[in-house]
């Protein structure tokens, strides 16, 4: 029992970053039917942000969490203003393989700085830096900072969406861009914003990872964001809610599996899911299926 509970542990410390990664992906689908696999790499730009932050400008795990977040919120605009929005109204394939292409020219591009060579994240200290045992549970500060952090943003998020001026314009883009267009809403903007807010996301999650597995590269960010994608397809691409129980659900069955049977079908298992789930329910957990008039 000890070691399924520690297992749940862990699983929710992963799926939370999976959490986050998703939300990204979910919140651009929801807007403009986009798949923006460039989403992960600004995830990995993030991680980046905050190890220079840490070594180079000596600063603390949350003022580098903050400048990570900043700086990639600018980051996903900028792709959003040079990349996408020039393809606002070109087939959804064009628009597809252009954000393989950004993610591509954003991991070599980074590669090209910074190098290839798997850099050791700054060792935590202080509170971040301890270890608790609870019943014969081991529960590290960096697991229980993931978890808030993570609830903490998801609150934030669901705010904004539910009850702020921008969120109600995103849903309404969401539900019928032109309408919300004839209605006054600046649709470019309202794009701009949801990019701003899933990469600010996605940066969070890179120095997240960053501490929690102490090791970052340029292309950390191609299979978890990959396995955010599909926590975001398992719960219903473009539903928030959806992307939040699917990135749980992700990281609980990766550490279960790894845990109960062998660490190298770990991701097998969860790309097994991605079929599963696109056969027996493709719109998702909390998706429903509409029907299309020809």
């Amino acid at each position: 029992m000890e070691n399924f509970l520690q297992q749940v542990i862990n699983g929710i410390s992963l799926g939370s970053i999976y959490a986050l990664i998703a939300l990204g992906y979910t919140m651009v689908y929801g807007i403009i039917k986009l798949i923006n696999f460039a989403h992960c790499d600004v995830y990995m730009l993030g991680a980046y942000i905050g190890y220079f932050c840490m070594t180079s400008l000596k600063l603390g795990f949350f003022p580098s969490m903050v400048i990570a977040m900043l700086v990639c919120t600018v980051i996903g605009v900028l792709i959003e203003k040079i990349a996408y929005k020039p393809l606002r109204n070109a087939t959804r394939i064009a628009v597809l393989i252009t954000a393989i292409g950004v993610s591509l020219f954003i991991e070599y591009g980074t590669m090209f700085f910074v190098k290839a060579n798997v850099r050791a994240y700054p060792e935590m200290t202080g509170f971040l830096a301890k270890s608790f045992a609870v019943g014969g549970l081991k529960i590290t500060a960096q697991q229980i900072l993931i978890v808030i952090s993570t609830i903490i943003l998801m609150a934030m998020l669901q705010f904004i969406v539910k009850k702020t001026k921008v969120g109600k314009a995103m849903r309404a883009v969401s539900l019928d861009k032109d309408a919300a267009e004839l209605m006054g809403i600046n649709v470019n903007s309202t794009i701009s914003f949801t990019f701003a807010i899933g990469s600010a996301l996605a940066g969070a999650a890179g120095v997240l990872v960053g501490i929690y597995y102490n090791s970052i590269d340029p292309l950390m960010g191609v299979i978890p964001g990959l396995k955010a994608f599909v926590a975001a397809v398992f719960g219903g691409i473009g539903i928030i809610p959806g992307a939040m129980i699917g990135g749980y659900f992700i990281g609980t069955v990766e550490v279960f599996v790894s845990g109960y049977g062998n660490s190298l079908y770990k991701d097998a298992v969860v790309f097994a899911i991605l079929i599963l789930i696109l056969i027996v329910k493709p719109a998702g957990l909390l998706g429903k299926n509409t029907k299309e008039k020809v």
